[in-house]
Order: structure tokens, then C-alpha cells, then sequence
């Protein structure tokens, strides 16, 4: 065979493996493309939550509950150390006391004795206010020096025109004894008793405060302070899951939310369980425009979005568990 003859045969063979490698490419591409198996869309668990926190400052004395432990409504969780409660409900109950005397004096007219006792508790409130005056100047000068902090300024401070309050009722109960009540005076006392009562009534709110109970039924998840430590106003004591209402939340793109609405009912699998659970779709919103998005070309017709997908069990499960992953495959 000549070299030309040959040369023609090496250029038959290397075309037709040329359209074989195209014919493979092709063919491997296609079943690539159309092979695809189905997109798996991960989501997960949540429940509903709520914090434990009391309205008072003060030291933890006692706690009754541990993670893990279920709770009934009302079950008693911490218990609070609040001294400076314990005094001003004694300082609210005094006050009540003093308010009706001082309407029993108004009804029946002052004696001498009453005239004496409204004028020493008249000096008796000034002597307070001349020691909170003196705390309240040294408080300031602190303050202003940032020795101190301005909560304990703002204590110093409220103390002071508390005081300043006490000597003026002090003043004008003793005014009302030597000068005799008229009827105005008299509704005047009844209602600073009723008053009186009500500050009662408020500091018996800030002592059932010091215990802490369950408003809703669930599971103790975290609980932050330990025995011993101050915790103040609002500061979380315990979180606490609400097991009964629990859901699965999913973020799709928008392309593949075909057949999902609020009602239908999704098959998706949890992998902790090794089942499949029935979930119907109760809530679905877009995430915005923080949230990933997607070109549908490289031109940009327009963006898929994501949106958040929140799901329900139709029927009550005990083993799953907040943080366990769901499977949804479309």
C-alpha cells in the first residue's frame, strides 16, 4: 500500500473516532442530564419556647427543676432570695397601719396621745430624710467621681425624695390632728389608706415574683444561673419547649415549590427515626432579600428566591426531638 493510501485510511480511521468520542460525549451529557435523581430539600425541627424570668432582683435560693425534666402548668421551677422585698412589704404594711390610725383619728377626732404620736412620727420622718439626704449627697459625689454605678445613684436618689414624700405626709397628718379634720380631710385620710393598700397589694405582687412557676406545660431545655447566683429584673432563668406544638421548618427556591401551598401535606423522612411522618404545610413566606437567591440564566431572566416552609406533624409524635433533621425529596 502506498503512503498515500495510507495516509488516507490513518484520516478515515481518526474521523470516525472523532464521531464516536462526539456520539459517547453526547450520550454520556444526556443520561447525565435526564438521570438526575430527585432534589433533597433538608429541613429541621423546631418547637415553641418561652423563657422563665421574674420581675425582682435577688439570689437564687433554690431550683426545682433540672434539664430534661417536664414540667405542668403551675409547678414551681426556682425560688428567688429578695430581702428588699421582704422590707417593703413590711414598710407597705406599716404605712397601712399609720394611714388608718390617722383615718380613725380623723373620724373621732384627734386626743393629745394622737396629737404626740402624729408629731413623733412627723420627727421620725424627718430624721429619715436627714439620712437620706446625707446618702444622697455622698451617692452624688460618687457618681459624679464614677465610683459608683448609676443604679445605685438612681436607688440613693429615689430613697432621698421617698423620705421627702414621708415628712411631707408626716407634716400634713400632724396639721390634720392639731387643727382637727374637716369632711374633705376625712375622704382624704380613707384615701391614702386605700392607697396604702394598694402598695400592699402591689409589694404581695413582687413576692409571688420570687417564685417562679410553669405557665405552659413542656420540657426544662437550658436553665442559666446556678444556686447562689444574682440574677436581676427580666434576666432568663430556665427556657422551657413546648413540646405539643412542635413543626418542621424547610427553605425552597421558588422552583421548586411546585404542588406546596398552606394545606397540602407533605411525605418528608427523619433519618434520627428512620421513618417517613406525614406533615401538612401550615405557614410558607418569602425569606427577602437577604436570603440566597438564584439566576435563572446567566443574563438573568429573573431570580428564584428562597421561601421559609413551615410544616406540621398531622398526628401527635412522642420521639421526635427539636434539631432533628426532615428529608424532603420533590
Amino acid at each position: 500500500m502506498s503512503d498515500k493510501a495510507k495516509q488516507q485510511h490513518n484520516n478515515i480511521l481518526l474521523a470516525v473516532a472523532g464521531f464516536i468520542a462526539v456520539v459517547v460525549i453526547v450520550a454520556l451529557i444526556g443520561h447525565i442530564a435526564l438521570g438526575r435523581g430527585p432534589e433533597v430539600i433538608q429541613g429541621e425541627i423546631e418547637v415553641e419556647e418561652y423563657r422563665v424570668s421574674g420581675k425582682v432582683p435577688g439570689r437564687i435560693l433554690e431550683l426545682r427543676v433540672k434539664e430534661g425534666d417536664k414540667v405542668q402548668v403551675g409547678d414551681t421551677l426556682a425560688i428567688i432570695e429578695a430581702p428588699e422585698v421582704e422590707a417593703k412589704m413590711v414598710q407597705a404594711q406599716s404605712a397601712v397601719d399609720a394611714a388608718s390610725a390617722i383615718e380613725q383619728m380623723t373620724q373621732k377626732g384627734a386626743r393629745k396621745e394622737q396629737v404626740q404620736a402624729a408629731f413623733q412620727l412627723l420627727e421620725q420622718a424627718k430624721a429619715g430624710l436627714e439620712i437620706a439626704e446625707k446618702s444622697y449627697k455622698r451617692m452624688k459625689a460618687l457618681f459624679a467621681e464614677e465610683v459608683i454605678s448609676a443604679q445605685k445613684f438612681d436607688e440613693a436618689e429615689a430613697m432621698y425624695k421617698a423620705a421627702q414624700a414621708q415628712v411631707k405626709a408626716a407634716q400634713s397628718q400632724y396639721d390634720m390632728a392639731v387643727n382637727g379634720a374637716r369632711a374633705e380631710e376625712r375622704r382624704a385620710a380613707s384615701a391614702t389608706v386605700g392607697k396604702a393598700r394598694g402598695a400592699v397589694q402591689e409589694v404581695e405582687g413582687y413576692v409571688r415574683e420570687t417564685v417562679q412557676t410553669a405557665q405552659m406545660a413542656g420540657e426544662v431545655t437550658d436553665v442559666y444561673p446556678k444556686v447562689g447566683e444574682l440574677v436581676g429584673t427580666g434576666t432568663p432563668i430556665m427556657t422551657i419547649a413546648v413540646m405539643d406544638d412542635i413543626w418542621a421548618t424547610f427553605n425552597i427556591r421558588e422552583d421548586l415549590l411546585n404542588g406546596i401551598k398552606i394545606g397540602s401535606e407533605l411525605t418528608v423522612q427523619v433519618p434520627a427515626l428512620g421513618k417517613e411522618i406525614k406533615m401538612t404545610v401550615c405557614a410558607m413566606k418569602d425569606k427577602g432579600s437577604f436570603a440566597v437567591w438564584k439566576a435563572t440564566k446567566s443574563t438573568g431572566q429573573y431570580d428564584q428566591k428562597t421561601f421559609e416552609v413551615k410544616a406540621r406533624p398531622t398526628e401527635k409524635l412522642d420521639a421526635v426531638r427539636p434539631g432533628m433533621s426532615v428529608i424532603l425529596k420533590k
